[in-house]
C-alpha cells in the first residue's frame, strides 16, 4: 500500500471523526460562563469612544 493510500485512508476515517470532535469542542467553548464576559465586551467594544470614556 502506498503513502497516498495510507494517508486517505486515515483521513477517511480517524480524520473525520478528530475534525468533529475538534468541531464540537470549539463550539462548546463559545457556550462556557468563563469567556461570556469577554465576549460581551468584545461585542459592545464598538460602541466605546476612542478614548475609552463611554457616553
Amino acid at each position: 500500500m502506498s503513502t497516498y493510500e495510507t494517508l486517505r485512508q486515515f483521513a477517511d476515517s480517524w480524520g473525520l471523526i478528530l475534525m468533529g470532535v475538534a468541531f464540537t469542542v470549539l463550539i462548546g467553548w463559545t457556550f462556557l460562563r468563563s469567556v461570556a464576559a469577554g465576549h460581551k465586551r468584545a461585542a459592545l467594544s464598538i460602541f466605546e469612544n476612542e478614548d475609552g470614556i463611554d457616553g
